[in-house]
C-alpha cells in the first residue's frame, strides 16, 4: 500500500487542455516576435553570403581571365622580343660579311698591286742585272783580250 500512495497517477483534466492552450498561444507568440525575426535575418545573412560567394567566384573568374591575358601578352612579347633579337642577329651577321667582303677585296687589291709592283721591280732588277752582266762581260771582255801574253 505504501507503493500506491506515492506512485503518481496521471489522469487528464481540464488543466491539460489549458496547459496545451498556453503552449500553443506561447509558441505562437515566440514565432511571431523573437523567431520570425532571427529566421528573416538569418535567411537575410544566407542570401548575402550567397551573393557574395556569387561576386567572389565572379571576381575569382575575372582574375583567371586577366591572368590568362596577361600570361598570353606576355608569351607574345617574349616571341617578338626573340624574333626581333633573331633579326637583330642576322643584320649584324650580314652587316659583319659585307664588312668582310669588302675587306677581303681591299686585300685582294692590295695584294694584287703588291704583287704587280713586285713583278715590276723584278722586271726592272732584271733589265738592269742584265745590263751589268752585259757590261760585266764587255770589260772582261776586253781585259782578256788587252792582256795577251798571259
Amino acid at each position: 500500500m505504501f507503493l500506491a500512495e506515492t506512485s503518481i497517477q496521471l489522469v487528464p483534466d481540464g488543466t491539460l487542455l489549458l496547459h496545451l492552450l498556453l503552449i500553443f498561444l506561447m509558441v505562437f507568440i515566440l514565432n511571431r516576435t523573437l523567431l520570425k525575426p532571427i529566421n528573416e535575418i538569418l535567411a537575410r545573412r544566407e542570401r548575402e553570403v550567397t551573393g557574395r560567394l556569387a561576386e567572389a567566384e565572379k571576381l575569382a573568374g575575372e582574375r583567371e581571365e586577366k591572368l590568362r591575358k596577361y600570361n598570353e601578352a606576355l608569351r607574345d612579347a617574349r616571341l617578338s622580343g626573340y624574333r626581333l633579337l633573331e633579326k637583330e642577329k642576322a643584320e649584324a651577321l650580314k652587316q659583319r660579311e659585307e664588312r668582310l667582303r669588302q675587306q677581303r677585296e681591299v686585300m685582294s687589291k692590295e695584294v694584287a698591286a703588291q704583287v704587280a709592283a713586285t713583278r715590276k721591280q723584278q722586271e726592272s732588277v732584271k733589265q738592269e742585272l742584265e745590263t751589268q752582266a752585259a757590261s760585266m762581260s764587255d770589260l772582261i771582255s776586253s781585259q782578256i783580250l788587252r792582256r795577251p801574253g798571259r
